[in-house]
C-alpha cells in the first residue's frame, strides 16, 4: 500500500512539474508574441532534463559574436590534441583575407575601446590571452587571429561532431566582400544550447578543457542581457552577440542552491534593439523566478 501511494505521489509530482514547465513556456511564448522581431529560445535545466523547453529552436539567425564560442571549442580541442599549447604566442597582426577571393582586409581598430588587443598591434600575445579577449571583450581582432589558426571549416565540422547540425562558422569578422554576397556565420538556439550543455557537462572537449572554458566565460565583460535582472549571487558563464537588428546572449547559469541551466536567447529583425535586449532580460528573470517558485 505504501509503495502504491509513493508511486501515485511520484506520478502526480511529475505531472505537476510537466504542467509547470508547459506553463512557463506558454508564458514566455505569449510574452514574445507581443514584441516586434523574431526570437529563438532554448532552456535546459542541467540537473533535471525534463525541465526544458524551446521556442523557434531551429530558426536560423545571424550568429554575430556567438560564433566565438564554437571557435573557442575548436581552439581548445586542438590544444587538447597537442597541436599547440595555449601558452604559445603569436603576433597580433591586423591582416586578414576574404573567403571570396583571398584579398586582404583590415579591421578598423579603436585603441581607446574596451578590447585590449586593439591597441597591441605588432606585439606578441599568448593564444590563451587572445581567446580570453575573444570571449570576454568580444575581441574581433583576436577572433580573426584564432580563426586563422584553427580554420572555419574545421570549426564547423567539430560542431557537427558534437551534434550541432546548423551552426555554420564560415568566415572571420568584417570580411565585407563575403558579407555583401550573403556569406555569414549562422546559428540556431538548439545548436548553441547543445554546445553549451556539452561544455557544462564536460563533453565538448574534456572535463579539464571544458572547465577552463567555463572559467573564461565567467569572466564575461558584457553582462547586460540575460544576467542583467538576476540577483548578484547567480553566476553566469555567457557570450553575447549583436549587430544591427540583432541582440543575442547564450550561456550557463549557476544558482547558489546548486541548480544550473543553459539558456539561449537569439533575436533578429528588431526595430528597437534596446527593447530586444530588454526582452532577453525579462525572459531570463521569468525563468529564474519560476525556478525559485518550483523550489518552494
Amino acid at each position: 500500500m505504501l509503495k502504491y501511494l509513493l508511486i501515485v505521489l511520484f506520478f502526480l509530482s511529475a505531472c505537476s512539474s510537466s504542467n509547470s514547465i508547459d506553463q512557463l513556456e506558454t508564458n514566455i511564448e505569449n510574452h514574445i508574441a507581443e514584441e516586434e522581431g523574431t526570437f529563438g529560445i532554448w532552456f535546459q535545466h542541467l540537473q533535471n532534463p525534463e525541465r526544458s523547453f524551446s521556442i523557434n529552436a531551429d530558426t536560423l539567425f545571424h550568429a554575430a559574436s556567438t560564433m566565438k564560442t564554437p571557435v573557442m571549442v575548436e581552439l581548445f580541442r586542438r590544444a587538447e590534441a597537442g597541436e599547440f599549447d595555449l601558452s604559445d604566442s603569436i603576433k597580433v597582426e591586423n591582416r586578414f583575407y576574404s573567403i571570396v577571393d583571398g584579398s586582404e582586409f583590415q579591421l578598423d581598430l579603436d585603441p581607446e575601446g574596451d578590447d585590449p588587443f586593439e591597441r597591441r598591434e605588432g606585439e606578441m600575445a599568448t593564444i590563451y590571452d587572445l581567446n580570453h579577449a575573444m570571449i570576454t571583450y568580444s575581441s574581433n581582432i583576436a577572433t580573426n587571429l584564432i580563426l586563422q589558426l584553427v580554420g572555419a571549416e574545421e570549426t564547423t565540422q567539430t560542431m557537427r561532431e558534437l551534434g550541432a547540425e546548423n551552426i555554420l562558422v564560415l568566415r572571420g569578422l568584417y570580411d565585407m566582400k563575403a558579407f555583401d554576397q550573403g556569406l555569414s556565420n549562422r546559428t540556431t538556439a538548439r545548436d548553441l544550447g547543445i554546445i553549451f550543455e556539452r561544455i557544462a557537462n564536460g563533453t565538448a572537449v574534456s572535463e579539464e578543457m571544458d572547465s577552463l572554458m567555463i572559467e573564461v566565460l565567467k569572466d564575461q565583460f558584457y553582462q547586460d542581457v540575460l544576467p542583467e535582472y538576476l540577483p548578484d549571487d547567480v553566476v553566469s558563464a555567457n557570450k553575447t552577440g549583436f549587430i544591427t537588428g540583432v541582440r543575442h546572449d547564450s550561456g550557463i547559469f549557476y544558482l547558489p542552491d546548486g541548480q544550473s541551466y543553459v539558456l539561449i536567447f537569439l533575436s533578429k529583425d528588431l526595430p528597437d534593439e534596446d527593447r530586444g535586449r530588454d526582452v532577453g532580460r525579462e525572459i531570463s528573470l521569468k525563468i529564474y523566478e519560476w525556478l525559485m517558485a518550483e523550489k518552494g
